[in-house]
């Protein structure tokens, strides 16, 4: 298996420049906009409880199904997927109210609350629709909390597990999430956010700020500000109370599980990735040295060393 360069490939071409309103927050990039700029080879969309869902579905084998965290996408995982796919099918897809898919709606277009029963619903629906009988799953943050939250109510339906710098644990909201807990923020936000402070969140994610190049910046800036989005966060903040989440399941967890974290991690204690080793049985844990919340995305060539030696092994068939 061919292994990643270690060198980033970053684009020469200047970016377009942003008008003062929209470096404000004062207007949002509409949905067919992110559209046009963030859909790739392999995007496709799929209908599930009020909005069109991006995902890629790439590779052919085995599937492995991706989920990214909060105000991120499948992006995320481009330079993992991109290796993973040569050997297995690939999954990963845009959660809701992020990336190019956005806010679900109710019947009468108003924006969903994404809380964990809502998340629940949808990562069901989503994986039905697609005809997803039994995968491997690695999610990360968030995005963590919905694939072993996942794993919990349906063991038979999941091969492996991969959590990655992963939620569940209470926990103190990093200040950036934090913010709109407050009614003002959450008024006043889906009219003016400048994008000076998304910038500082996303550099915030890495642990090495100077690893981050401008067309990844731009993307996160703009999936922030897209059409919904803050009034959708405003919504699901309040609700992200994680001592109402009961990790005690997780010593019943019979799944293979590998938890991987990122050192210098500002916005999940390093100290749950301990947690999560302990509960969940047999679970194998790797600290990455120098590496933030997001280590698939800032070092994927690290990332992938783990990924490999773990999904090589062989797991047992699930006893009923």
């Amino acid at each position: 298996m061919a292994g990643i360069d270690s060198t980033q490939t970053v684009s020469t071409t200047p970016l377009p420049p942003r008008s003062i309103a929209a470096r404000l927050g004062i207007t949002s990039v509409s949905r067919e906009q992110l559209r046009q700029r963030y859909t790739q080879t392999g995007s496709k969309f799929v209908r599930i409880m009020g909005a069109d869902v991006h995902y890629v579905d790439e590779g052919r084998g085995d599937t492995i199904v991706m989920i990214h965290g909060f105000a991120s996408s499948l992006h995320t995982w481009n330079r993992v997927a991109d290796e993973l796919s040569r050997d297995h099918r690939v999954i990963r897809l845009d959660l809701p109210p992020f990336g190019v898919t956005g806010p679900l709606r109710s019947g009468t277009g108003n924006i969903e609350t994404m809380n964990l029963p809502t998340y629940r619903r949808f990562i069901d629906t989503f994986l039905q629709a697609l005809g997803i009988g039994r995968a491997t799953f690695i999610g990360n943050s968030l995005g963590g909390l919905i694939s072993w939250d996942y794993a919990v109510r349906h063991r038979e339906a999941v091969e492996r597990l991969v959590l990655i710098d992963s939620a569940g644990f209470p926990m103190k909201l990093p200040i950036y999430i934090g913010l709109f807990n407050s009614a003002l923020v959450r008024v006043s936000s889906p009219w003016w956010l400048p994008e000076v402070i998304i910038k500082s969140a996303v550099r915030n994610v890495y642990g090495d700020p100077r690893k981050i190049d401008a067309v990844t910046l731009r993307r996160y800036v703009e999936f922030f500000h897209g059409e919904g989005t803050r009034e959708a966060i405003g919504k699901m903040v309040p609700t992200l109370d994680f001592k109402e989440v009961d990790t005690d399941v997780l010593k019943a967890l019979n799944v293979p599980t590998l938890v991987l974290w990122g050192e210098k991690d500002r916005w999940i204690p390093t100290a749950h990735a301990g947690e999560f080793a302990s509960r969940i049985p047999g679970a194998k844990s790797v600290m990455y040295a120098g590496l933030g919340h997001i280590p698939m995305e800032e070092a994927p060539e690290r990332v992938m060393v783990d990924l490999r030696a773990f999904l090589e092994q062989r797991v047992k068939a699930p006893s009923l």
